[in-house]
């Protein structure tokens, strides 16, 4: 893959500017975003970038973070508290994903989404109120392991690590879900299925693929 120097300004700004084009797949008046990567590569923060720069555009923005729709400990450790293929296939509640953010924002739908479901840090609900995005608004979903999931999403991005890198910057007391990542790699291969992937070894140099569709 082919990759290209860019400041993260410029990255933003482009991404914003091909949102702003964008229509949605299935013909609503939503579109849906992800922002991809592990912990490591820090989601978050290009998520919330894109989303001022599209409020600067005029386009109503709801940031979702993945970690507010975890399941509960008792499910998440079923297996134990460091088990990679349960970190892969059963922490993320993508069934309260579906019916909390993506079927509001189908055609015809309400609009309404929860922002987080469950903090995983209390094991606790969050009672989180719902918030309205309005037509025309854009929903950006950031967090780990989002690709190959079905999510209806109108672009992706994936930031990526090698894997030097992705265990370089894990945190000694998350390095038990590097298999799960490495899994992620040989199962969806999320450098071939973004829309668009950001290199991100060294943070404060970015390099991205380009538009790849």
């Amino acid at each position: 893959m082919r990759l290209e120097a860019i400041s993260w300004e410029r990255l933003t700004g482009a991404l914003a500017d091909r949102i702003a084009e964008l229509k949605a797949s299935d013909g609503g008046p939503w579109l849906r975003v992800a922002i991809d990567g592990a912990p490591a590569a820090r989601p978050k923060e290009p998520a919330e970038r894109l989303a001022e720069a599209l409020r600067v555009l005029g386009r109503p923005v709801r940031t979702v973070a993945a970690d507010g729709f975890l399941r509960p400990a008792s499910l998440r450790y079923e297996y134990g508290r460091e088990d990679p293929d349960a970190y892969y296939d059963a922490w993320l509640d993508t069934g309260a994903l579906w019916r909390e953010v993506f079927n509001p924002l189908e055609p015809g739908g309400s609009g309404r989404i929860l922002p987080d479901l469950w903090d995983p840090g209390t094991d606790r609900a969050t009672r989180s109120p719902y918030a309205e995005l309005p037509p025309g608004g854009v929903l950006i979903l950031h967090g780990a392991l989002l690709l190959g999931r079905w999510f209806p999403l109108d672009l992706s991005v994936h930031l990526m690590l090698t894997p030097a890198a992705l265990a370089r910057r894990t945190e000694e007391g998350e390095r038990w879900t590097l298999p799960a990542f490495a899994r992620y790699e040989d199962e969806v291969g999320p450098g071939e299925a973004a829309d668009v992937v950001v290199r991100v070894d060294d943070p404060r140099h970015p390099a991205w693929s380009g538009w790849r569709a």
